[in-house]
């Protein structure tokens, strides 16, 4: 690692301490010529696959347009900013889980809604009704009744 005060490329490791969810490990380092200290922080970089658009153009996967997507939906619903993240986690996870380089935003919109139906009906139509491109109110009524079919089969 290259100290930041004098450029010098060895050092030392003084501490390694991980984050409470693991995901991240801080290093307190000292150079080995100027002997100031300085830390590190290291995370694991995944590899997401490409996203195919509906009109065929492919585009970097991205966990924030998935985020923006869910809060647009939970707009004005009780689900707290901490149950968004672990819904991005769970997705991000079977995006990587299914090992393709390249996923539809079908594949994608299909794991969100899945999401939402577990925990916000009203929340699951809005999505819907984007996703899905909703014309007219028959095809409101029509995700409502199959959603009511699917509640009361539980």
């Amino acid at each position: 690692m290259k100290c930041p005060f004098c450029g010098f490329l060895e050092d030392k490791v003084l501490d390694s301490r991980t984050n409470k969810d693991g995901t991240e490990i801080r290093r307190r380092r000292a150079c080995l010529n100027c002997n100031r200290r300085f830390s590190t922080r290291e995370i694991i970089e995944l590899s997401y696959p490409l996203v195919i658009k509906k009109d065929g153009k492919r585009e970097p996967f991205s966990s924030e347009k998935i985020k923006n997507g869910l809060k647009k939906a939970l707009e004005k619903r009780p689900i707290s900013a901490d149950k968004i993240d672990e819904i991005v986690k769970r997705i991000e996870n079977a995006v990587i889980e299914n090992g393709e380089q390249e996923v539809s935003t079908q594949f994608i919109g299909e794991l969100v809604m899945r999401e939402l139906r577990k925990i916000d009906h009203v929340a699951y139509v809005r999505f819907a009704s984007v996703y899905k491109d909703f014309k007219d109110p028959s095809q409101f009524i029509e995700e409502l009744e199959k959603l009511l079919k699917k509640s009361s089969k539980k």
